[in-house]
């Protein structure tokens, strides 16, 4: 039988931070394993060192499937010290150490390591469990856009999302909106005319979007909408004034709002000179936190744990974002990672909780697919 714990620290030993990619050796790794215990198993190198995994326990035929996703990338390790290696992949004091520990390779293992259980059973489930490890999800979900356009969207019966939530359920993430802003100055030189500065016009407008407040609705299990400057760019030498510069920013908030809004009150608060663009739009994905998945999965954590687990929302995006989109489907989000440990240095995540989850995952199978 796989052990989750030491699967996890196989994988965080891996490098596969995006950018720059490069998932395929964790790929490898986690498609022999599936093989090695009999799994149906596709590896897709859909483009060069960028591959997705795709598993499949079979059932009767009976429901439609149960999809466990998970992404195989991990954010950079940063440039911020470590206190032990990036990679450790080790264990201390009961924790698993390095990046992609909490987000999310230890959800790969629990996920294999449950579809290793559920592929022994003596009488197959009602419905296939599908296995579903993608490229690209930490930047713009690469992988998953993938799937879509094979067709995957007509195997998801439910959706179960390993992302980090120390084994509480989320049933709601925010819509994810990205825009560029295009600052537009008029060439000049330093010792002579000096144009207009296209950097000073983007702090103008960075010093804008630092004081907006979008006035959008509020959900209960979020915070509120936000906007976020990430990276900015302009000038072609130090002597010479910046004709163009362009800043991307983040912009998320609840589901059912249009993003059109939301531009339109940030482009309000624009100087002149500034234009915007929407570079990635990722639709919030939502579910009742009263609906029958929910309550399985709930009663799952129940079950191993002795509590009820909370009901939750988060800010950050999942492959749900685009597995999800146009279609109907039951959600869930329940890690072992830890709620809030994603891109951090010195990232860990629990040895006891990976077990307790992989537990948790077979008992939602079973129980959703009896």
């Amino acid at each position: 039988m796989i052990d989750p714990v030491q699967l996890t620290a196989e994988l965080v030993r891996i490098q596969s931070c995006d950018p720059p990619g490069g998932e395929l050796a964790v790929a490898q790794v986690v498609a022999q394993t599936l093989l090695q215990i009999g799994i149906a198993t596709e590896l897709d190198e859909f483009l060069p060192g960028r591959a997705n995994v795709i598993g499949r326990v079979p059932g009767r035929g009976e429901k439609p499937a149960l999809v466990m996703s998970a992404h195989l990338d991990t954010v950079p390790a940063g440039e911020m010290p470590w206190s032990f290696d990036a990679f450790a992949g080790d264990i201390v004091d009961g924790r698993i150490r390095g990046r992609g520990a909490s987000d999310m390779k230890s959800a790969v293992a629990a996920f294999v390591a449950a579809a290793d259980r559920l592929n022994r059973r003596h009488r197959p489930l009602a419905g296939d469990v599908i296995l579903a490890f993608t490229a690209g999800e930490s930047a713009n979900c690469l992988g998953a856009r993938h799937l879509v356009k094979q067709g995957f969207q007509k195997e998801i019966g439910a959706f179960l999302c390993g992302e980090p939530s120390t084994l509480d359920l989320i049933v709601v993430e925010k819509a994810i909106l990205w825009l560029e802003a295009e600052a537009r100055g008029e060439m000049g030189h330093v010792s002579g005319a000096r144009g207009v500065n296209a950097i000073e016009v983007m702090a103008d407008a960075i010093h804008a979007l630092r004081g907006l407040t979008l006035d959008l609705p509020g959900h209960p299990l979020l915070s509120p909408p936000s906007v976020a400057v990430g990276r900015i760019q302009g000038g072609t030498a130090v002597n010479v004034t910046p004709d163009r510069c362009t800043a991307e920013i983040d912009v998320r908030f609840g589901p059912g709002i249009d993003p059109a809004e939301a531009i339109a009150q940030i482009a309000a608060v624009l100087p002149p000179r500034v234009s915007l663009r929407t570079t990635d739009f990722k639709p919030a994905v939502e579910e009742r936190p009263d609906s029958p998945f929910i309550a399985t999965c709930a009663g799952a954590v129940t079950a191993r744990t002795g509590r009820k687990p909370t009901i939750k929302g988060v800010s950050y995006y999942s492959d749900g974002a685009i597995l999800l989109d146009g279609i109907k489907a039951p959600f869930a989000i329940l890690g072992p990672g830890d709620l809030g440990m994603s891109g951090q240095p010195n990232e860990t995540a629990s040895a006891d909780a990976i077990r307790a989850c992989t537990d948790i995952y077979v008992k939602i199978a079973e129980d959703w697919l009896a």
